[in-house]
C-alpha cells in the first residue's frame, strides 16, 4: 500500500499531529499514490488542486515545484538561525495549523521539534524554565499563565503547541488564540 514514511527532523510525528494522513490520492508533484498525503498549510501564490505526498515534502520537490513553503520563515529568521535550517523547516518539513500564523520555535541555535498540541499534563507539569520562556516570548505574567492554562484542553479555544529542543530537551510552548 505505501512506502515507509520519510523522517522529518523537526516534525517527528506528523501523523499524530494530524497533518499527514492515510490516503491513496496521487501526489501532484511526483505522480505516485503512496498511501499518505499532506493536509497541512501550504503557502504559495499558485492555485494548488490536489494532494502532496510526504516524500515530495522531504526531498524538497513540493516546495520547488509549487514555489511554496509549509511554514512561515519570519520567526526562524528573527531568531538568527542559519539559512540551511530555516530552509529545511520551511521547505522540507510538514507545517502545522494554528489559529493565526504558526510560529516555529527555536532553542540552542536550532529549530525545535514540533510535537503537536500540548497535552493537559504537558501544561500542568511545565517547568519553571518553560513557563518563564512562555512569559518572556509573549510578554505576559505568571497570572497570565495561570489564566491562559486554567481550562486548557487540546484542540480547544486556546492553543498551546509543544516544541522540544533537539539539543537540551527544553520544552517550549507556542501559543495562539482565535
Amino acid at each position: 500500500m505505501s512506502d515507509q514514511l520519510p523522517q522529518f527532523r523537526y516534525h517527528p510525528d506528523p501523523i499524530a499531529s494530524g497533518v499527514i494522513s492515510l490516503n491513496n490520492a496521487t501526489c501532484i508533484c511526483c505522480g505516485y499514490a503512496r498511501g499518505y498525503v499532506y493536509g497541512g498549510p501550504l503557502y504559495t501564490a499558485q492555485d494548488v488542486e490536489g494532494s502532496v505526498c510526504p516524500w515530495c515534502i522531504a526531498n524538497g520537490e513540493a516546495a520547488a515545484r509549487l514555489n511554496a513553503s509549509f511554514v512561515a520563515d519570519y520567526p526562524l529568521l528573527q531568531s538568527g538561525l542559519p539559512s540551511d535550517i530555516v530552509e529545511e523547516v520551511c521547505s522540507r518539513t510538514p507545517g502545522y495549523y494554528s489559529w493565526q500564523q504558526e510560529e516555529w520555535l527555536s532553542h540552542c541555535g536550532d529549530a525545535c521539534e514540533f510535537h503537536g498540541d500540548a497535552s493537559v499534563e504537558d501544561i500542568r507539569s511545565a517547568s519553571i524554565t518553560t513557563k518563564a520562556h512562555w512569559m518572556a516570548n509573549y510578554q505576559l505574567s505568571e497570572d497570565d499563565w495561570v489564566s491562559a492554562t486554567k481550562d486548557y484542553q487540546p484542540g480547544g479555544h486556546s492553543a498551546f503547541y509543544k516544541f522540544v529542543c533537539r539539543h537540551c530537551g527544553q520544552v517550549s510552548f507556542g501559543w495562539d488564540l482565535p
